[in-house]
């Protein structure tokens, strides 16, 4: 799909590894922590990129108690996210 590997957490697609990168999944108040840090959104190809996938800053990578916690905030964007999807498609 995007030539990396994905991140799950269950049911839930909360990451991504292309190019030797980690990428997290973010929302407008999660992106704020990534822009400040200058990072970079997720570009699987030249002419195109995905602005709620966020290159996870190395100081976040070389700390494992950061890393964890800012997955734990990707997971739980991707799941709002889900949930919101859902409840849409059962309006319908």
């Amino acid at each position: 799909m995007f030539g990396g590997y994905g991140f799950y957490r269950d049911q839930i697609f909360f990451g991504i590894i292309a190019k030797s990168c980690l990428y997290f999944k973010t929302d407008e108040r999660s992106r704020r922590a990534y822009l400040e840090r200058a990072t970079k959104p997720f570009r699987p190809n030249p002419k195109q990129e995905l602005q709620t996938y966020y290159e996870v800053p190395v100081e976040i990578l070389e700390d494992g108690e950061q890393l964890v916690r800012w997955a734990q905030e990707a997971i739980r964007v991707a799941s709002a996210k889900k949930k919101g999807s859902t409840k849409a498609g059962k309006k319908r």
